[in-house]
């Protein structure tokens, strides 16, 4: 990890004819948004109104239990989507100030092993320092990890129709090995939490080290990598030399074409966000398209970008956030200005105590932006 002080430029080196891509960053703010304090603040209408409308936002902020999706099963991968967006912005930067292969290639596998420890440190209990407590697979930035070392291959070694054909590879490699591999006791083409491949295999490889959850992370590393594909594939239209508005066109024109063959293959092969299918892929990856096309639009061609400063100061120090939220609870640290509310407030406490937290991790992040301090990996 590396920390940058009074950087002119962003951390990703997202730029578009050296102009920077403003919509980027709102669009990776926008999606940290909601796992830092966003599900917290809408979480907590319905106990304050109980409407049918706070019913459903309440709903749409938690998992679907397996089959079928909610806007809370989008957040992840439009992670791995931004990520995969901005891979070709960065490798480009990299190579034009004379870069080698060989350094650039380092670079992607010293951010893998970084980007998998930190998911280790988040969520798979590494600091416990107990081997009985330790998860090897367990969280969002190994699943970046993966897709993006698998991705990085892919997109410096192959020409845009190969990217395409070997994304499409993967995404019908996964299918065919779900469908058709056998797994001891339960045969072949099972999707039930107990019974796929995918979750055989993470028990079988990581034995007591598995989360004990019936998320899958080995074999998903091909549909994971899916995901950062399809966002390799927006930020290399954003790179191209087709006009602003042919570039929006071409981006809610992949959103829609990927959601309808998303929603099709749908029908054999389920849209099931703990297995990352195939069909997961291309449906979330439509959706992401279609926010990076309206972020895109809206910002940087319409230049309407006030709107979206708080999100841009989230999207600055993405990692950063993501990882002290995942370390330290922010709301128990609002309770220090608004805890002794708590019992005038009745319903309205949620409310508070969600906001004023976010309010503290924004506050954070604002500093940093103001002393341009961005961390970066």
């Amino acid at each position: 990890m590396i920390l940058g002080v009074n950087q002119p430029n962003a951390p990703d080196g997202a730029h578009e004819a050296g102009k920077r891509l403003e919509s980027l960053d709102a669009l990776r703010g926008f999606d940290m948004f909601w796992i830092v304090g966003g599900s917290w603040i809408f979480g907590s209408l319905d106990a304050i109104f109980g409407s049918p409308l706070t019913g459903l936002i309440d709903r749409q902020l938690e998992h679907v239990p397996w089959n079928g999706f909610r806007f809370w099963d989008l957040i992840m991968p439009l992670f791995l989507f931004i990520v995969g967006v901005a891979m070709p912005f960065s490798s480009a930067k990299r190579l034009a100030r004379g870069d080698s292969r060989k350094k650039l290639y380092s670079h992607i596998v010293m951010r893998f092993f970084i980007l998998f420890i930190l998911g280790m440190v988040a969520q798979g209990h590494l600091l416990s320092y107990d081997l009985a407590k330790l998860h090897i697979c367990c969280n969002t930035l190994q699943a970046i990890a993966a897709g993006y070392l698998i991705g990085s291959i892919i997109m410096l070694n192959l020409k845009i129709r190969w990217q395409i054909g070997a994304t499409a590879g993967l995404l019908l490699l996964f299918w065919a090995l779900m469908a058709w591999m056998p797994v001891p006791g339960f045969g072949a083409g099972q999707l039930t939490p107990e019974g796929n491949l995918a979750i055989y295999l993470d028990k079988l490889i990581q034995g007591p080290f598995q989360d004990g959850t019936d998320y899958s992370w080995i074999l998903s590393s091909l549909t994971f990598t899916g995901t950062v594909m399809m966002g390799v594939f927006g930020g290399l239209l954003l790179r191209s030399k087709k006009t602003q508005l042919q570039k929006v066109l071409w981006l809610f024109g992949a959103g829609i074409l990927s959601i309808g063959v998303g929603l099709f293959w749908s029908i054999w092969f389920p849209i099931i966000k703990h297995l990352w299918t195939s069909s997961f892929v291309l449906f979330s990856g439509g959706l992401c398209f279609l926010l990076l096309g309206f972020f895109y639009l809206v910002m940087d061609v319409w230049g309407y970008r006030k709107w979206a400063f708080m999100f841009k100061v989230i999207g600055m120090n993405a990692i950063f956030v993501y990882m002290i939220t995942r370390l330290f609870d922010f709301r128990r640290i609002g309770d220090i200005f608004v805890g002794g509310l708590a019992d005038r407030l009745g319903p309205w406490n949620g409310l508070v105590q969600g906001l004023t937290g976010f309010a503290v991790i924004w506050l954070i992040l604002y500093w940093m932006y103001r002393k341009r301090t961005f961390v970066k990996i």
